[in-house]
């Protein structure tokens, strides 16, 4: 399977510890590479399934000055849709926290943009999973902030983490896609390169 990819060295382009572990689970050889401070902004005006879509170009586009004819980098972005808007990561504890009352007793859409690219081509895709959530405590909320790590995901939860046992009550779509990265449909998409 993935015999295609034998004349690629297939480079994950992030520090994602979930990217890695499901990147991994393809059982594909492939190493980390990850640049500082690569520019995650996006206009305005984008549709949802385009902004993570436009970072994931963004930082592949980062680093084709410095691929190999024989690399095929992969990128991704996921952000959190509510309401037409996109939560990112939160830059702190409260904002964490305000991030987790918006979501509590909503459905949000996690949309994980990956990209693909080779020295003479580049393709990408967005995938979209429904996520509910049930009412959430402040309590709840709280106890999740201080003990977990919500500051390095978008809007601010893990669903494999606490917050994601108690909290989600259903999701619709790619479970691995709301982890950080939709591994299914990768795997179509790399049989296809």
């Amino acid at each position: 399977m993935l015999d295609n990819l034998k004349k690629y060295k297939v480079v994950l382009a992030s520090n994602s510890p979930r990217r890695k572990e499901l990147l991994g689970g393809l059982g594909i050889g492939y190493e980390v590479k990850t640049m500082p401070d690569i520019d995650e902004s996006y206009p305005d005006g984008l549709c949802m399934e385009e902004v993570p879509v436009y970072i994931a170009r963004s930082k592949a586009d980062a680093y084709r000055p410095l691929m190999q004819p024989d690399e095929l980098i992969i990128t991704a972005d996921t952000i959190v849709w509510l309401d037409g808007v996109v939560m990112g990561k939160p830059k702190d504890e409260e904002e964490a926290r305000d991030m987790l009352r918006r979501l509590s007793g909503q459905t949000h859409q996690v949309v994980t943009g990956v990209c693909l690219t080779t020295i003479d081509r580049q393709q990408s895709f967005a995938t979209v999973t429904d996520v509910t959530f049930d009412r959430l405590t402040e309590e709840e909320i709280t106890h999740y902030v201080s003990r977990y790590q919500p500051m390095d995901k978008a809007g601010a939860y893990g669903i494999q983490e606490w917050i994601g046992y108690v909290g989600v009550r259903s999701i619709k779509g790619s479970y691995f896609n709301v982890v950080g990265l939709p591994i299914q449909r990768l795997y179509q998409e790399l049989k296809r390169l």
